[in-house]
């Protein structure tokens, strides 16, 4: 699912945080990255990187911390992993 970043830098308690935009209310974020990859403004596509896994913010070591809002509420990413 393509999108656009509406955020690529620090956040409170996410450290580096990447957030994408993707229509009809859909966000996504990946948090506590080493090294962000892309601005705000700029479309990306699935399969794209990102960013580099890392462990900024509030974090107990490098993992790649992946949220998906929609309307502002958390889902279950399980539900678009590998679509």
């Amino acid at each position: 699912m393509q999108g656009v970043v509406t955020w690529a830098g620090e956040r409170s308690g996410f450290g580096k945080l990447v957030e994408i935009s993707h229509g009809d209310g859909y966000v996504t974020r990946y948090a506590h990255n080493q090294r962000t990859l892309v601005a705000v403004g700029q479309m990306v596509k699935r399969g794209e990187s990102v960013a580099l896994m890392g462990s900024t913010g509030r974090s107990t070591g490098p993992h790649v911390h992946f949220e998906v809002l929609r309307n502002g509420r958390q889902v279950n990413p399980l539900s678009f992993i590998g679509h």
